[in-house]
């Protein structure tokens, strides 16, 4: 726990001393700092900045209520407590509605001291975590989470309170609006933030597979166990584990994920002992779990375990006047990683991207916004260039709903979900476009970073990834 710090002012310095070693002795967590000069006091409060300040309402000089009113000048939250003999109870009155905290009469029982001093510290505590939260919220930026709109507001301030809490969550939200993001800033808010936040998204672990990825085997649990794994419930002991998609488990493990939920304790396969575990637990899903629940494949008692506390993570149209900020941020970072100057919108082509259709919420964005930066050739991104990039986007806003769009691929054949249609989309978007460019160009990488405005490594980089290999473009 981190020391508080305490200021003494009073001209007795026999006072002084007593004090200081009385506290030394019963409250070994408070650093105790002494002054016996009040004008002194004032510049060594301004200097420490100290959690409460304990000062003498009658000192030579200068008076506690003229020290107090320096001290609240400097910092107006100061937690003052006044010290006063029997003999002036009504210059202590003053100091109260002079702004003082509390007062003490001398001579002081010990325990009257320490209940006194304990409450001006757990005063001078609350006021300043308010102020670190608010702070909190006042930023764009939360986490990674970016918005100032009310409905994202209430998602940082509702964050807040949730970490605070080792109670189960249940995240909901589209796909694309940052559940995950939701869910690591709850575990960094949370106590439980100095241990490690453990990701698993259930659709990519194969169901045979799940249950030992979850709760870990012992050697010869099946074929191919030849050694004792540590499943991620015990990895994420002390922390946080984050199951993400979690609609999509089978109700097999779903049984045992209940019982890990109800004991705090795990099987691995192949064991007869349990293993007792602290992990708080983290859902998410973009699926309609009450119908999962009506058609059997998911269990209620899981989902009122999951759903202790349930957050849900706005769509794109629900916060659209956070698009410009997103837009922006995301032309910072996408300028960063190509290496190129910090590209940005013009209102006009921030007006079109507010005003767009977004199904696939800010991971849609963000795609969108790296487009338009990597083929920029200026810092300022026009309209009128922006929006042969939202072309495929709005081919896409127009087939299917808001959760789930359906295209058919190349070969007319099988279907795709939104996500892989839209990063299939993006990508031959990019592939056509670099390949004209070489084609232009003869394979001049130089004179195509040129054309593009993309730096030469940062063009070379996009051709390993692509492939692509400038030398098939050159004539011979």
């Amino acid at each position: 726990m981190t020391s508080e710090r305490l200021l003494i002012i009073d001209d007795e310095k026999d006072m002084l001393e007593g004090i200081k070693r009385l506290l030394g002795y019963e409250l070994t967590n408070l650093q105790v700092e002494t002054c016996a000069d009040p004008r002194q006091g004032i510049e060594l409060a301004r200097q420490l900045a100290p959690d409460a300040v304990l000062l003498d309402v009658r000192m030579p000089g200068m008076d506690g209520i003229e020290v107090m009113g320096a001290l609240k000048r400097h910092d107006p939250l100061m937690t003052c407590i006044i010290m006063t003999a029997h003999g002036t109870i009504e210059l202590a009155v003053d100091a109260m509605r002079a702004g003082a905290y509390d007062f003490i009469t001398k001579p002081f029982e010990t325990e009257t001291l320490l209940r006194v001093l304990d409450k001006g510290l757990e005063r001078n505590r609350l006021i300043r975590e308010n102020q670190a939260l608010r702070g909190k919220v006042e930023k764009t930026d939360f986490h990674g989470m970016i918005g100032r709109s009310p409905v994202m507001r209430q998602l940082f301030d509702k964050i807040m309170a949730v970490a605070r809490s080792d109670y189960s969550v249940l995240i909901r939200g589209e796909s694309g609006t940052g559940k995950e993001l939701t869910a690591r800033a709850v575990h960094a808010e949370s106590r439980r933030s100095r241990r490690d936040l453990v990701v698993v998204n259930c659709p990519a672990i194969p169901e045979h597979l799940l249950e030992s990825e979850l709760f870990g085997h012992r050697r010869g649990a099946f074929t191919g166990a030849e050694r004792d794994q540590r499943g991620l419930f015990e990895e994420a002991d002390g922390g946080t584990l984050f199951l993400d998609e979690i609609a999509d488990i089978p109700v097999s493990v779903q049984t045992k994920l209940l019982r890990a939920l109800q004991e705090g304790e795990i099987k691995p396969l192949g064991s007869v002992k349990s293993i007792s575990v602290d992990v708080r637990i983290i859902a998410a899903t973009n699926q309609n779990l009450e119908e999962k629940i009506r058609d059997r494949t998911f269990r209620e008692d899981l989902f009122y375990r999951l759903g202790v506390v349930n957050l849900k993570t706005p769509n794109l149209e629900e916060t659209a006047v956070d698009i410009p900020l997103l837009a922006n941020h995301f032309a910072k970072i996408a300028s960063e990683e190509l290496e190129i100057p910090h590209r940005q919108f013009s209102p006009e082509a921030l007006q079109l991207l507010t005003g767009a259709g977004w199904p696939g919420n800010v991971r849609q964005l963000q795609n969108v916004v790296r487009q338009a930066v990597m083929f920029s050739t200026h810092e300022i991104i026009s309209k009128d260039r922006l929006s042969g990039f939202l072309t495929d986007v709005e081919k896409l806003s127009s087939r299917g709903s808001s959760s789930e769009i359906v295209l058919e691929t190349e070969d007319g054949g099988s279907i795709e979900s939104y996500r892989d249609a839209k990063e299939r989309v993006i990508e031959r978007f990019t592939r056509r476009y670099i390949r004209n460019l070489m084609e232009r160009t003869g394979g001049n990488v130089t004179k195509s970073a040129e054309i593009s405005g993309l730096g030469r490594p940062s063009l070379q980089k996009i051709l390993r990834r692509l492939g692509i290999d400038a030398g098939v473009y050159r004539e011979d």
